[in-house]
């Protein structure tokens, strides 16, 4: 065997093992949200809890910003502001620049509840990764911050 087919061998049992790896993580992350949204209410959705999250990092929004950041047609977006909504999670208020607009916010008691949410996560993640040192988690995340960069490009 040539030393080009060894390397694409081995390279081709990485990117295999990281596509592995990859979906092994995605499979955690689909039940983890699921999970995390149970803990904010009982009936809340996964992807209602993402567009929370979402509303929770960027304050108040139109709809339409939510189209668009989070590549989401309307009437998703319309069905998922209702649901959230009916739960008591979200607010709306008309928007100052434009009368004909609302914009969408998180509500207090929601806010309340995401916050106990991260800081159970957080507990929850440092305990699975007390032993490994500060060193080893910032290359981690630097690592992971890379590989989605080069997948956004």
């Amino acid at each position: 065997m040539s030393a080009m087919t060894e390397t694409s061998t081995s390279r081709a049992d990485l990117l295999g093992g990281l596509e592995q790896e990859v979906g092994v993580m995605i499979r955690r992350i689909r039940r983890v949200i699921g999970e995390r949204a149970r803990a904010v209410h009982p009936e809340l959705q996964s992807s209602s809890y993402l567009m929370l999250t979402w509303l929770t990092q960027h304050g108040a929004q139109r709809s339409s910003a939510m189209v668009e950041s989070l590549g989401i047609d309307k009437g998703a977006i319309s069905r998922q502001v209702q649901h959230l909504l009916d739960l008591g999670l979200v607010d709306r208020t008309p928007d100052p620049d434009d009368g004909r607009a609302t914009l969408i916010s998180i509500s207090a008691a929601a806010a309340e509840r995401i916050t106990e949410v991260k800081h159970d996560r957080r507990r929850w993640l440092d305990e699975r990764l007390g032993d490994w040192p500060d060193q080893d988690l910032s290359e981690f995340v630097r690592m992971l911050a890379s590989y989605n960069a080069a997948l956004d490009a």
